[in-house]
């Protein structure tokens, strides 16, 4: 009995094996040259429109096959530090990757077969902006770097880009690659190329100066400095901090990395923080049985004391990063309420959206990136911050332990940075507390299509139970 999802239908002729050699070189080719440099960002609509391509192949195993060649060739080379953390097992997880886009070609296939060109193409962007949100953001294997919005973190457009939200970039762009599939090869050339150019030129049109204010800045405006050290002792961190304070004497806030200390703060630097009426924001552990702990970033206020904590919500897989936060707050500081995300927690949109939801101005990121992962790893980690930024309206201070670090203003814009590995280097920044976050659209568009996509999935699962019970060939 025949497998009718394997039967191509008149108006879609299967590709043929040099077209399938094509279109993955060019998806491939394309998705490193988007991240590879700011200007080439545009390029990652020619990686979607290509697998929108790829879908057309004859059957379910070769579209899944080509996930699996497609997948590692497009994450591996920019997750080469994967080898560097876990050896061999590195390529388990470029295959788990991997999965994800050829569980896409086989649902578009699926759906162009079962219910035509058209709903296909209608469908297409909410297969791949809900499976990239559950790859993301739900599953136990969670990791959000790649998505094809994190390319134009660079870019001089980001912030008319944000509003969209991460996820929501990927959506459009492949709403664009789905719609001109469905024209002919000749329409389609020429009505790509030259929306491939107008967002070539768009995406890389310098971005327009802030316009000076007429009036002093309103609202609370937080001085906030952090110097770069990893793995250092108590006696060199309080040395970096005085230093600190005599270049930034009008600092708020100061800021150490995540792990500065193996335990809770210790006596000598509450001391510093009470003998100086300074705040200081430093990343420990929490211990609360044996071998358990939460990684926590402490408040230490002016009288010496824990003002604040927060755990890690999101602790990285595989690491001994302790155990997830049981709740998330802000804090409601003297200058306005204060986000706290711990390194990784940045990378989720569902951390950041609790602590907009609770109305934060700002965020603080205390992180840990270990200089051994090499510097690819900090500059990919590096994309986070300005979307993040950009896509809730609000300033963040990023504090790293080898670098990057980053300062950067609510519209996604770097105000400053400190260099990778940069032991002892210094970020210092301003950060306007004007206004409460908002999230962007696709924190409501994700969602639903990750449940389109997972009834999709569930449907064309149960065809062989269909064909036997109702004897359908």
């Amino acid at each position: 009995m025949s497998d009718p999802a394997a039967i191509a239908t008149k108006s879609d002729t299967a590709l043929t094996l040099k077209q399938i050699v094509v279109w993955a070189a060019l998806v491939v080719v394309s998705f490193h040259l988007a991240y590879a440099f700011g200007a080439g960002s545009f390029l990652i609509a020619v990686c979607l429109f290509g697998l929108v391509q790829l879908a057309r192949v004859r059957t379910s195993r070769q579209a899944m096959n080509l996930g699996w060649i497609i997948g590692p060739l497009l994450y591996g080379p920019h997750l080469c530090f994967f080898w560097t953390i876990f050896g061999p097992g590195a390529i388990t997880l470029w295959l788990v990757l991997a999965f994800w886009v050829g569980l896409f070609l086989v649902l578009l296939r699926a759906c162009r077969l079962r219910f035509g060109n058209i709903a296909a193409a209608g469908l297409a962007p909410f297969l791949w902006t809900g499976l990239e949100f559950f790859r993301s953001e739900i599953y136990i294997l969670r990791f959000s770097w790649l998505s094809p919005g994190f390319a134009f973190s660079d870019s001089p457009q980001l912030p008319l880009l944000a509003p969209l939200g991460v996820y929501g970039i990927g959506f459009v762009l492949m709403a664009a690659a789905s719609a001109l599939s469905l024209a002919s090869h000749k329409v389609a050339g020429i009505a790509g190329g030259a929306l491939l150019v107008a967002l070539a030129v768009w995406t890389n049109l310098p971005a327009p100066p802030p316009s000076p204010p007429s009036a002093p800045a309103t609202g609370p405006q937080l001085r906030v400095a952090g110097v770069q050290f990893e793995f250092e002792g108590d006696l060199t961190l309080l040395d970096a901090l005085n230093k600190l304070l005599k270049e930034h004497p009008d600092t708020d806030l100061f800021v150490l990395s995540e792990y500065s200390f193996d335990g809770p703060v210790p006596d000598r630097i509450k001391a510093w923080c009470k003998a100086n009426r300074r705040h200081l924001l430093a990343g420990g552990k929490d211990h609360f049985a044996t071998n358990q702990f939460f990684n926590t970033a402490y408040v230490i206020g002016p009288d010496g004391s824990v003002v604040f904590q927060q755990a890690k919500a999101m602790p990285i897989q595989f690491f001994k990063d302790g155990q997830p936060a049981r709740e998330q707050k802000v804090w409601d500081s003297p200058w306005g309420k204060l986000g706290v995300c711990i390194c990784y927690d940045l990378s989720y949109a569902r951390v950041v959206d609790e602590l907009v939801r609770q109305g934060a101005q700002a965020l603080l990121v205390p992180t840990m990136d270990v200089a051994e992962w090499g510097e690819y790893e900090h500059r990919l980690h590096s994309r986070v911050a300005p979307m993040r930024a950009a896509e809730y309206g609000l300033p963040i201070f990023r504090l790293a332990s080898s670098g990057i670090s980053q300062a950067v203003d609510a519209r996604g814009r770097l105000t400053a940075a400190a260099p990778f590995p940069g032991e002892g280097s210094v970020l210092a920044a301003t950060l306007s507390l004007t206004h409460k976050g908002s999230r962007p659209f696709d924190r409501f568009l994700a969602p639903l299509a990750m449940w389109v996509s997972g009834a999709l999935a569930a449907w064309f699962a149960m065809d062989p139970l269909r064909r036997k019970f109702l004897k359908r060939p």
